[in-house]
């Protein structure tokens, strides 16, 4: 039946065998030196809208992190005394990590930051009277930079 020749096999045609053909004598000093000229030219070869390319994949967007992650300096008694060591205190969104938080400070601050730990203070029960409510939880970051850097938190 015609319908279920798809099943069969189909026969491999018969390759020839391969027959080496011999080279002729060159000089392998003279050889590698024809490659090095062969690579210059195809250096030279390339046409000005290859490298308008080139330009465009070598230019990456710069993405501002420092919104999405830094909320504000964390002002109390204890973060002053932290900037006497140069290590700031900031209010950070919950789902931020180190790395971002690192590169939020060194976008905005211009600094090298050394080390950030990452403190979560939880939600407390507050009353006023009869009334009970809870007071809201954060998260902070603890940002340490190089020594010979300064971070001026306050606005003059």
């Amino acid at each position: 039946m015609p319908i279920l020749d798809f099943f069969k096999k189909k026969k491999k045609p018969v390759k020839e065998p391969l027959v080496k053909k011999e080279k002729p004598f060159v000089d392998k000093a003279l050889e590698g030196k024809k490659e090095i000229k062969k690579e210059e030219e195809k250096k030279e070869e390339k046409k000005p809208l290859d490298l308008e390319v080139e330009k465009k994949k070598t230019r990456r967007k710069r993405v501002l992190v420092a919104p999405n992650v830094l909320k504000s300096p964390h002002i109390a008694e204890k973060s002053t005394k932290l900037a006497e060591i140069n290590q700031y205190v900031f209010k950070i969104y919950p789902k931020a990590n180190k790395i971002e938080i690192k590169k939020a400070v060194e976008e905005i601050y211009g600094v090298d930051v050394l080390k950030v730990r990452i403190i979560k203070v939880p939600r407390k029960r507050r009353r006023l009277g009869r009334t009970t409510g809870w007071r809201k939880g954060y998260k902070k970051a603890i940002v340490r930079i190089k020594e010979d850097q300064k971070i001026d938190i306050m606005p003059r």
